[in-house]
């Protein structure tokens, strides 16, 4: 499964590719999905740019986007969009359009009363579960674990060089998963070797414009649509690399 991230929390100022309104979002994932994303990540953000769990903005962004695309839609309940956990679980009760999923943040203050309210809602939980925090154990010790939709593993070391060794460790800390499918991805500099280790590994993944802006050769992208397509060109060829170099298997012939 390619996810895309259509916007995350990068501003104006990360260039005018960057979709902010409730029609850009619309107009960004209808691009996305035609590229072949098969899901969605999205911000909803309030006229200034900042990300919001308004239930006013998020209906409008999420009734913008299910107009243009079938597909999933997740949003964020990260502690930026609401720093106080009492708070975000009011903003929550509030929503009246509710996303499919939204990713929890497992280190913030407050996960566990996000995803257990986001559960008794009937909205999907993606647990996200950043490299070097303590997320991986939280998650292992949480009774929600094997109830969450997904699991998404977020490779915050941005250095290429260094990114897929982060991204290994990170997996190894997660272990089982509780069982649950898990996405890997990575941000900025780390975020193309960490999409081609998903491929090798067969994990789902994600690109977008949140999580980079620059194309595997270096070229400012466009569209998250652009970037979709540089993704699934790149992680088809890491997988069908690991492929052809499972052990055991002929050196010639198809792969």
């Amino acid at each position: 499964m390619m996810q895309v991230c259509l916007n995350g929390s990068r501003t104006a100022a990360d260039g005018v590719a960057v979709p902010l309104t409730p029609e850009s979002t619309a107009d960004s994932a209808a691009g996305a999905v035609a590229a072949g994303a098969g899901d969605i990540h999205v911000h909803p953000k309030t006229p200034c740019g900042r990300d919001t769990l308004s239930p006013r903005v998020l209906a409008m962004t999420l009734s913008a986007i299910r107009a243009r695309v079938p597909v999933p839609v997740g949003v964020t309940t990260g502690a930026w969009a609401e720093p106080d956990p009492a708070a975000r679980l009011e903003r929550i009760r509030e929503w009246t359009v509710l996303p499919d999923h939204a990713s929890v943040n497992w280190h913030e203050p407050g996960a566990e009363e996000t995803a257990a309210l986001l559960m008794e809602l009937g909205v999907g939980v993606e647990a996200g579960i950043w490299s070097g925090t303590d997320g991986a154990e939280r998650f292992a010790a949480s009774p929600l674990g094997p109830k969450v939709l997904r699991v998404l593993a977020e490779v915050t070391d941005t250095d290429p060089l260094s990114a897929v060794s982060s991204a290994r460790a990170l997996l190894s800390g997660l272990g089982a998963a509780h069982g649950r499918p898990v996405l890997l991805h990575g941000e900025d500099g780390g975020a193309w070797p960490v999409l081609r280790l998903a491929g090798r590994l067969g994990l789902a993944t994600r690109v977008g414009l949140e999580d980079v802006l620059l194309l595997p050769g270096g070229e400012r992208a466009r569209s998250n649509g652009e970037l979709v397509a540089a993704g699934l060109t790149e992680y088809g060829a890491s997988r069908a690399g690991a492929t052809r170099d499972r052990p055991g298997r002929p050196s010639g012939g198809n792969p």
